[in-house]
């Protein structure tokens, strides 16, 4: 899966604290059923105008990765939380509205892997059409 979540009218005292992003990096994985396998790379950044600034981090998860942008100027956050491990989507969501004071979110999920089930049974017509695509004939 992988879900985004942009954040609206956020606290910005919360979207400004590299410490909130990289302490949310470090626990979150294991809240949403993830394993992490690198500490959470965090850093301010600060654009060519007054208001483009902010904290942007990461953390490897097993199952891929989890990045954090945040906009305090604009009470925004932007969040990819990305799976190839399926996952409940709403606490998830609801951790990061609760961490940043978010009033109201945009959230979007895409499924990953649906052209492979995860059905042993489901998964051999499929497996077996493959086969024959990239099976040199001759």
């Amino acid at each position: 899966m992988h879900v985004t979540i942009d954040g609206f009218g956020g606290n910005p005292a919360e979207l400004a604290n590299e410490a909130l992003v990289r302490d949310l990096l470090d626990r979150y994985p294991g809240e949403i059923g993830m394993t992490k396998i690198s500490e959470p790379h965090v850093f301010e950044y600060h654009g060519e105008k007054a208001d483009d600034w902010g904290v942007s981090g990461f953390v490897l998860i097993a199952e891929s990765h989890i990045a954090i942008h945040t906009f305090p100027e604009h009470g925004q956050v932007w969040v990819d939380i990305f799976s190839c491990k399926g996952f409940d989507a709403t606490p998830a969501i609801d951790r990061i509205v609760d961490a940043f004071g978010l009033e109201s979110t945009r959230v979007h999920t895409l499924e990953r892997g649906l052209e492979y089930p995860h059905d042993v049974d489901a998964s051999i017509p499929l497996n077996r059409r493959e086969r024959r695509e990239v099976t040199p004939v001759g």
